[in-house]
């Protein structure tokens, strides 16, 4: 069964890694951890450190911009539908297509 540690844990480990004062091996047997773990760990530390940095607002943004965007998409969709029902109804009431 592998095992699973959580976000604290693994940003604890890779901050040590970074820091540099113990090597990867010496890391591993203090946290019971592989030593590839926390390369990887480190790696993804190094990648997303820029994202610290970000403006919470944009992220708010962002998520605010797709979810009424998703909004905006179900609303065309269900406006289709509509128009296709009006339009067959009123051929079959009429025996034409509307001229619009």
């Amino acid at each position: 069964m592998r095992k699973r540690y959580d976000k604290a844990f693994k940003a604890k480990v890779a901050l040590e890694a970074l820091k540099g004062e113990k090597t990867l091996q010496e890391l591993a047997t203090t946290y019971a951890v592989h030593p590839n773990m926390i390369a990887l760990w480190k790696k993804q530390v190094m990648e997303h450190a820029s994202m610290v940095f970000e403006k919470e607002g944009k992220e708010k943004a962002s998520e605010e911009a797709e979810r009424q965007k998703d909004e905006l998409y179900k609303q065309i969709g269900q406006l289709q539908v509509e128009n296709d029902y009006l339009k067959k109804k009123f051929k079959q009431l009429y025996g034409t297509e509307p001229k619009w």
